[in-house]
């Protein structure tokens, strides 16, 4: 088999797989699917933001009060 034949068996899997998208049981939520607007996006953001900002906080404050009022050595 030399690369033209195999370039092309690389190709026709490739197609193959890309053919099935929206064929199988997910099919409706592929269907259903949109890009979401500038706004929707910027909620998504910002709440995904004040979401890793809180779980930051309360993991620092759980290292304060291990490091600075128990005195746990590191």
């Amino acid at each position: 088999m030399d690369l033209v034949d195999k370039s092309a068996e690389i190709q026709r899997k490739i197609e193959e797989r890309f053919s099935r998208i929206g064929k199988g049981k997910y099919s409706r939520i592929f269907k259903m699917a949109r890009k979401p607007t500038r706004d929707e996006y910027s909620k998504v953001v910002t709440i995904t933001g004040i979401g890793i900002i809180l779980v930051g906080g309360v993991g620092f404050l759980i290292y304060l009060i291990l490091q600075v009022y128990l005195k746990i050595p590191k």
